[in-house]
């Protein structure tokens, strides 16, 4: 397992240069959550204070206190048997998981729709439309602006409370592992459901905003189920 310590690696994440002035047990938390939402570190993988220490090129009391707050926000826990492992969501968890962002993503959409200025709404447009240049075979491109879109649809709720507990929920769903929209069709129907929640926003109209972000949700709730009970071949 090798985990990179995001100060010192080359500049491909934001902020490394910032994350060098951090305490080292916030940089060996981010270093950490960073690997699981990648899925350097899967669910089920050991998480053994020594190797991290070595991994990370620190001492193990940071490794130590990161471990712990990984532990209170669910990221990480204690198995009788493997000892601390990245956490592992049964199927209830994955529902449980689903219902919230349908609630807070809809929430943030009616928020935008009464809310957002109309510099956010053009952002969002233009988002909706490099979505539709790209393609599947772009896989990372997707997944960022993927995610671009959803931070500006948040913060386009102009709602910190909403912000932060969208930001929590979603570093848990990062122990899903693989996003939906790699699996086939769901791209395509991803981004028009965007387009059906911007025109919404557009249109001032915050119960069609959030309806629209729900049934996105709800029909990424749909694909992860079946990828989860997909046949292993």
């Amino acid at each position: 397992m090798t985990v990179r310590n995001k100060s010192t690696s080359t500049p491909e994440a934001s902020g490394a240069a910032d994350d060098a002035d951090l305490p080292l047990s916030e940089r060996a938390f981010r270093s950490l959550l960073d690997a699981i939402q990648k899925g350097e570190l899967k669910p089920g993988a050991r998480m053994r204070e020594v190797e991290l220490a070595g991994s990370l090129g620190i001492s193990r009391t940071p490794v130590r206190e990161a471990l712990g707050r990984l532990i209170s926000e669910g990221l990480v826990v204690n198995d009788k048997v493997r000892g601390m492992i990245v956490a592992e969501l049964d199927h209830g968890e994955v529902n449980e998981l689903y219902a919230m962002r349908e609630v807070l993503e809809g929430t943030a959409a009616r928020f935008a729709a009464q809310h957002a200025s109309e510099v956010e709404i053009s952002i969002l447009l233009e988002l909706v439309e490099r979505d539709r240049q790209s393609t599947a075979e772009q896989p990372a491109d997707l997944v960022a602006n993927n995610r671009l879109f959803h931070d500006t649809l948040y913060r386009a709720a102009h709602n910190r409370y909403l912000v932060k507990t969208l930001n929590t929920l979603r570093e848990t769903m990062a122990l899903l592992g693989q996003t939906t929209l790699m699996q086939s069709g769901r791209s395509e129907k991803a981004i028009d459901e965007h387009a059906a929640i911007v025109l919404a926003i557009q249109n001032r109209d915050p119960a069609a905003a959030e309806q629209a972000a729900r049934e996105h949700i709800r029909a990424a709730h749909r694909t992860r189920l079946k990828q989860m009970f997909e046949p292993v071949r």
